[in-house]
Formats: C-alpha cells, structure tokens, sequence
C-alpha cells in the first residue's frame, strides 16, 4: 500500500513538473518582466532581512533596498551606453578591415596548413553598405528607437514591461518572506520536512551561483577590458565585457574575447606582437578566474559540469528563447541539488543493497 502511495506521489511530481513546463512555454512571451523582477528581489532579500535584523521597518528597508537597486540598475547604462556607442561606430566602420585580416592573414594560414580556402568577399563594398547603414540610422541609440518606434504597439509593451520590474521586484521583496511561508503551509505535512530542508539546500545554490556568477562576470568584464585597454586597443570596452558578460558559459567568455581581440589588434596595428598581448590577457584572466575569483565568489557547492551548464543554456534556449536561457542554469543547479538527493535515496534503499543490506555485486 506504501509503495501504492509513493508511485502515486511521483506521479503527481512528475506531473506538476510537466504542467508547469508546458506553462512557461505558453506564457514565455511575459514571463520577461516577472523573472527580471524576482531575479531581483531574490538577490536583494538577503541585504533586506540583514538590515531589518537591526530592528527597522521592513517596509523601509525595503524602500532602501529597492532604491539602491534601481539606481545601480540606472548607472550602469548611463556611464557604458555613451562609451559602447562610440566603440561600436567604430566596430562598423572597422568591420571591413576586420574581413579583411581575416582573409589576408588568416586565410593564407588556414590554407597552407590544414587546406582550406576561404571564401573571398568584396570587402569595399561591404564597407560602403555599412557605413551607409549607420550613417542612416545615426548611431546606436538612432537604431534603438528606429527600430522599436516603427510599431505603436510594440513601444508601449516594451515600456510596460519595462514599469513592471520594479514594480514586481518591490512587492515581492516587501512579502518573500509572507509568500515562502504561505507555500511551505501548503505542504502535505508527510513530505514538508524533506521538501524545505531540500528547498533550503537549493537555496544556498541558487544564492552562491546566482551572486556569484554575476560578480564574477562583472569582474572579468573589468579586468579584460582593463588589460585590452593597456594594450592600446580601441574596442577594449566592448569586446572585454562582452566576454564578461558570456563567461557564464563555460570557456565561450575568453574564447570570443581572444578571437575578437586578436582579428582587432590585427587589423589596429597590423602586426603579430600585440595579437599576443591580447592572448596574454585572457590567459591571465583566465588563471585569475580560475585560482581566485571562481573559489572565493562561486566555491564548489554549484557542482555543475561544465558539460552540464552548455546543454543547460542551449536546451533552455531552444525549448522557451530568452526566457529559457534566463531559466536554464537556476533551474539546472536545483535539479542538480534534486538528483544529489535521489543519489543519496538510492544508496540507502533496498535496491542498491539487494534486500540484504549489502552492496551488490555482479
């Protein structure tokens, strides 16, 4: 009869699991504000409960919380739009000569040492279109509004979901605490004590991947466009937090950082010595993630594989767009949390132990 009720109960499981997967997908076109939204009133709770410690409204503390949010959240792009803009003018009006390293140097290599031809292209009339492209649109922010104002409708829901953030983050950071409790007393009472003890556990995941992946690619962001900006080169910003921003993808960060800055060293200062300076750079800042950053803002309670964090983003990519890649690594790290639990199950069940208490042998 027991056994009648578990296989019930992992039913029910499984079939939450799915309803709830089916209902993303459906609802994934305004998922975006409300994920944003608690993506940030997860990560601001804990500076909030630290600080009603102390005995202060929590209404207030949550005022302050939320405004020093935002207003981070507003300076980031005041101070890097106007600096991304100018480097990405000068990314278009580059970007032929770009081609064109690409298929004077390394074509000839790739060539003479492993046989390849590389499909040659009209670099001057590439150049000639993008410049007439930008110098239409008149610089990204131009291309930005161009682009959105060219549908009423798609203006307005763009700026409601962009007012529903702090809306949702705001009231979700006033009542967490209301809702996870109001959640935890809809538990069956069988099954509450290992659902929050796991819930807790995935918790103190989420926390430590979520915080520190983002400082760990901010940091990186930093210390490669700092390193590219010594070498001299004029794309440091963008291409140094670009690969920042992607290092959340195992090896994809330094990856296109070195290939980027490599073809634009080459094409800057078209010789070999500073394309190794930019080598230098990634491999350096790769040592730091790796011997530092990592262990001291990540630490190993992740225990995601590499492997496992690439299929993560591309599945949730390609199963739910934007939002699934929004969703892929949070959801990856709890089930991994999931099947450590499961893993722990069957090593003390009879199966493992073949109704003898002991381990099976072949």
């Amino acid at each position: 009869m027991s056994e009648t009720i578990k296989g019930v109960q992992v039913a029910g499981v499984l079939a939450g699991g799915a309803a709830a997967a089916l209902l993303v997908y459906l609802l994934a076109p305004i998922l975006t504000p409300f994920l944003a939204g608690a993506l940030l009133a997860y990560l601001g709770n804990p500076l909030v409960d630290r600080l009603a410690a102390r005995r202060l409204p929590r209404v207030v503390v949550v005022t302050l919380v939320f405004l020093f949010i935002f207003g981070v959240l507003l300076l980031i792009p005041a101070v890097a739009f106007p600096l991304l803009e100018r480097q990405v003018s000068v990314f278009i009006e580059r970007w032929p000569d770009y081609l064109d390293t690409l298929q004077t140097r390394l074509g000839p290599w790739l060539h003479d040492t492993l046989g390849i031809s590389v499909w040659r292209l009209d670099v001057a009339q590439i150049r000639q279109a993008l410049l007439d492209q930008w110098q239409q649109a008149g610089g990204v922010a131009a291309r930005v509004v161009v682009a959105v104002t060219q549908s009423g409708l798609a203006i307005v829901q763009w700026l409601l979901n962009l007012l529903l953030i702090p809306v949702v983050t705001f009231y979700l950071l006033r009542d967490w605490h209301d809702l996870v409790h109001r959640l935890r007393g809809l538990l069956p009472r069988p099954i509450e004590p290992t659902v929050t003890r796991l819930a807790r556990e995935c918790d103190e995941v989420l926390a430590t991947f979520l915080r520190g992946q983002l400082l760990v690619m901010l940091a990186l962001g930093l210390l490669y466009s700092i390193g590219l900006w010594l070498v001299g080169l004029d794309l440091a910003f963008l291409i140094g937090m670009g690969a920042g921003l992607v290092s959340f993808i195992p090896y994809l960060g330094p990856v296109f950082g070195l290939l980027a800055g490599g073809v634009a060293a080459a094409a800057q200062f078209h010789d070999l010595f500073h394309p190794l300076l930019v080598l230098g750079v990634f491999v350096a800042g790769q040592m730091l993630e790796g011997m530092a950053l990592t262990p001291w803002l990540v630490g190993d309670r992740v225990g995601l594989h590499p492997v496992a964090v690439i299929f993560a983003v591309m599945a949730g990519g390609q199963l739910f767009g934007v939002v699934g890649i929004l969703l892929a690594l949070p959801v990856a790290a709890v089930i991994a949390v999931l099947l450590r639990h499961l893993h722990r199950r069957y090593l003390h069940s009879e199966v493992y132990g073949m109704d003898d208490g002991t381990p099976g042998q072949e």
